[in-house]
């Protein structure tokens, strides 16, 4: 190590010539950069909105004790959306299996350690603005032909020589090349970042529904689980009166081919039940066979007020329509890349170093050496391969143009269509659920003449029957409710910059998305 520094010490006037050249065109030249700016983003176009009309509430929806799915939603223009929006329907088991999915899926593992490896590759395009240095130590047993050369060592045929080398290299950032690689990688890192922020948001959503569904599904399941029973209760009665002669052998077989169709309804539900919750086991990064918590729908609160971000805002806050800008960025690069393989290259070289016949007279006066050089390479026929690879990135980077304003337009679109949902979904649910409270009554008024003597168990039967197909209904409206809300808040990004799904701190995040660069 001492030896190092002292022979650094020897070739610091040389070092010094052609730091003092790398700097000085460094400096005069540093701001040129070729290709398109990282800024020419196409804007948002004109008048774009959600609705013809502004959208300021549900359009029905009443207050009902115990029960918030049947309240009226609020929309909250330009509202920020949380990064924890799942909180608010208010179901503590739900939180849980989000926050266990957010540490524990594997797919969410395999992005952040991907996004580590391209903000990495930055630092290594960064690299690259730099001048590299290598030291190399050859000792060499040479032996000589006295028939053929004089002898140089001391009349000595057999002599060692140590050569101590500094290999100093220098490409100078003409036509910013090496900026240009900097700024490609960086926009594929965003390209990654915000992949892992689309497949979070997924992946969440996906979380959310699944256990809204679960919950549905357990409604209706026993919704018609009273319908087979009610149904095997007219059944048996009918069975009774077709043996007194009151009822004939057909409508008893109608009454069994009706409660066949009630059966074969619960398997596939059941099945639908079982793979939900096996879903779920997979989307929190458990096997199938894992203790998950048990979801109803009476468990979920409907969130009241929704936020509604302006079209403006979206540009940023969507992680497709960010990846897209990011695209534009790497595509823009890579134009300028191709630019400037059709132009003068200069490469510097500096080789300072030592050659002696033995380890005492290194760094001894006399006995260093030095070379300076300088190297101008200029592309004249290549065939015609750097043309049209210009051409080429200049195609892929109208593409990438294209393909943006496509994700504003899916993306503003997506955000209409929530809004229409949660909108009319009230209307449907309210209308259901009137259903089902005058299905109830008339359950009521049977239950009451029953008693009486007014009416026979079978018209009872068939108001029971008539209350748990309108449960049915009510149940689907709910999850069809519940699920649209969630809809809302993936459609307008999932609040992803009010949280951290990086996978490392924001300390540590900022620390390696940054290339040192000497200026």
């Amino acid at each position: 190590m001492k030896q190092c520094f002292t022979l650094l010490e020897r070739v610091r006037p040389s070092l010094l010539l052609a730091s003092t050249l790398i700097s000085g065109l460094a400096v005069g030249l540093g701001g040129c950069v070729v290709g398109p700016s990282p800024k020419d983003i196409p804007s948002l176009p004109k008048q774009t909105g959600y609705s013809q009309k502004a959208i300021t509430q549900s359009e029905a929806g009443r207050d009902r004790t115990g029960d918030s799915l049947l309240g009226r939603q609020q929309f909250v223009s330009g509202a920020d959306v949380a990064g924890k929006w799942w909180e608010a329907f208010q179901n503590p088991r739900l939180n849980q299996m989000v926050e266990l999915a957010l540490t524990n899926n594997q797919t969410l593992k395999a992005m952040q350690a991907g996004l580590r490896a391209a903000w990495e590759q930055r630092r290594v395009e960064g690299a690259s603005l730099y001048p590299s240095i290598s030291a190399q130590f050859i000792p060499t047993r040479n032996k000589t032909s006295k028939a053929l050369s004089p002898v140089p060592n001391n009349n000595e045929w057999l002599y060692n020589l140590h050569t101590a080398q500094l290999n100093i290299g220098y490409v100078p950032d003409l036509w910013g090349g090496s900026r240009l690689a900097i700024r490609n990688a960086k926009a594929q890192a965003d390209i990654q970042r915000f992949q892992l922020e689309a497949t979070t948001l997924t992946m969440i959503a996906n979380i959310v529904n699944t256990a809204i569904t679960e919950a549905g599904l357990r409604e209706q399941i026993r919704a018609k689980e009273d319908l087979i029973a009610q149904q095997t209760a007219m059944v048996r009665i009918n069975q009774n009166q077709v043996g007194l002669g009151d009822q004939s052998r057909q409508s008893q077989l109608i009454m069994r081919d009706s409660l066949a169709q009630l059966q074969a309804d619960l398997p596939p539900l059941r099945t639908q039940l079982a793979q939900t919750r096996d879903q779920l086991a997979t989307l929190v990064g458990l096997s199938p066979n894992a203790d998950l918590p048990i979801f109803e729908l009476r468990d979920f609160s409907l969130p009241q007020q929704l936020p509604v971000t302006l079209p403006a805002q979206l540009l940023s806050q969507r992680p497709d329509i960010a990846a897209a800008q990011a695209q534009i960025r790497s595509a823009g690069a890579q134009l300028g890349i191709a630019i400037v393989n059709r132009l003068p290259n200069v490469q510097l070289s500096a080789l300072p170093g030592e050659a002696v016949d033995s380890m005492s007279k290194m760094f001894k006066p006399g006995m260093g050496n030095w070379m300076l050089a300088a190297t101008v390479t200029q592309p004249i026929f290549q065939g015609g391969s750097l043309l049209h690879a210009q051409r080429e990135a200049k195609a892929n980077y109208e593409q990438a143009k294209h393909y943006y304003q496509a994700a504003i337009m899916s993306a503003v679109s997506d955000v209409a269509d929530s809004l229409h949902a949660v909108e009319l979904d009230g209307s449907t649910l309210l209308a259901d659920q009137g259903g089902l409270d005058a299905a109830t009554q008339a359950l009521h008024i049977a239950e009451a003449q029953h008693r009486l003597g007014d009416n026979s168990q079978i018209d009872v039967a068939q108001a029971r029957m008539a209350v748990a197909q309108d449960q049915i209904s009510v149940a689907q409206d709910k999850v069809t409710r519940l699920s649209d809300t969630v809809g809302l808040f993936q459609a307008l990004g999932g609040g992803w910059w009010n949280r951290n799904d990086l996978g490392v701190s924001p300390e540590a995040a900022k620390r390696l998305s940054t290339t040192l660069v000497p200026w």
